[in-house]
């Protein structure tokens, strides 16, 4: 473990190094699997994290990771992995990545640290000038204190002409959206006409259930939806 950081009252970024791996190259929005000594059977020590960071030639990859109470996993890497500890990794794995034509609007649509892998492909398509149709980040967090890179997303809103940022607080008000993520993508498609989009969901099951039910229902077909569940 490189280095460590708080990042929210109950979340963490952790950088981790890969010493016997000169380039790790991954595709942004995949992810590793850390093996965790918190069970004796193998494929229980097994927990996976969505990839914050974009590959830019280096060693180093970035997760962010939420305490769960009473999560056997986050105990261990909230209270036992400091600076200078090792572990097993394996990756990158995982086909929840940029769709290969970029022409249509993309709703990346996410609840906490969902944002993970949407942070990747951002700073991926900015610094390598990728083009893309009109792309809307759609962030759902309780309050102001939990939202993760703001500062990073709002920079890059002003650096991509076709990028909107839009994080909706429900549990806090504020001078931005408030409540949950669903009508916020859903007045968006509307204000656009209903253009042919991808969308992305990444978050826990409740969020993304409701969502391909709501996007169905707008007229959007299944394989428009692409999705990683958290849990």
């Amino acid at each position: 473990m490189k280095q460590i950081e708080q990042a929210t009252h109950n979340t963490r970024r952790y950088w981790i190094e890969l010493p016997d791996t000169p380039v790790f190259d991954f595709k942004p929005g995949q992810f590793v699997t850390l093996d965790l000594p918190i069970h004796e059977q193998r494929n229980k020590r097994w927990r996976s994290y969505s990839i914050a960071s974009m590959p830019d030639g280096s060693n180093v990859l970035e997760l962010v990771i939420s305490y769960i109470e009473d999560g056997v996993a986050t105990n261990y890497i909230f209270k036992e992995i400091k600076e200078g500890s090792t572990f097993t990794l394996r990756g990158p794995q995982g086909v929840f990545t940029m769709p290969d034509q970029m022409e249509k609007d993309l709703f990346l649509i996410c609840t906490g640290t969902g944002i993970a892998p949407f942070r990747s492909m951002l700073h991926y398509i900015n610094t390598h000038s990728i083009p893309h149709g009109q792309i809307h980040l759609i962030y759902g967090t309780r309050t102001q204190g939990d939202l993760l890179y703001a500062g990073e997303m709002r920079d890059l809103e002003k650096m991509m002409p076709k990028f909107e940022y839009n994080p909706t607080l429900s549990r806090e008000d504020w001078e931005g959206y408030k409540g949950y993520v669903h009508a916020i993508y859903e007045k968006l498609c509307c204000d656009y006409g209903y253009r042919p989009a991808h969308f992305m969901l990444c978050g826990w099951r409740a969020m993304i259930d409701e969502a391909k039910e709501r996007i169905l229902k707008m007229g959007y077909d299944k394989k428009d939806i692409h999705l990683e569940l958290y849990g």
